[in-house]
């Protein structure tokens, strides 16, 4: 079992940049493949990056690319969301998740399924 809090979301002028940090405790941080979803008002959520157990590799979705870096430190169980050159239609709740189950390369880490534990969410408002 882990719990996940999430932190470090608010409210930015389009361009502006905000660090998000999502807080593990319970079992062993570096167990866990863990990721981050956004979900907009009246949508589905969605994937926006994951972060292997080690922190060597890194999935992103296509809309973040170049603009987005997660990354973890293991020894605080902590991961990170980098958010850089953020717009408008940024805006959404933030969730951080971590998967305990399959392998890097074997698992389709951008579905929610893949996922047993999941923050309550920060909110990132991004103005235009």
């Amino acid at each position: 079992q882990v719990q996940l809090v999430e932190s470090g979301g608010g409210l930015v002028h389009a361009g502006g940049s905000l660090i998000l940090s999502c807080t593990a405790s319970g079992r062993i941080c570096s167990s866990y493949v863990t990721c981050w979803f956004l979900q907009a008002p009246g949508k589905e959520r969605e994937f926006v990056a994951a972060i292997s157990r080690s922190g060597f590799s890194t999935d992103y979705a296509d809309f973040v690319k170049g603009r987005f870096t997660i990354s973890r430190d293991n020894a605080k169980n902590m991961v990170y969301l980098q958010m850089n050159s953020l717009k408008p239609e940024d805006t959404a709740v933030y969730y951080c998740a971590a998967g305990p189950r399959g392998t890097w390369y074997g698992t389709r880490w951008s579905v929610r399924a893949s996922y047993d534990y999941w923050g309550q969410g920060t909110q990132v408002t991004v103005s235009s």
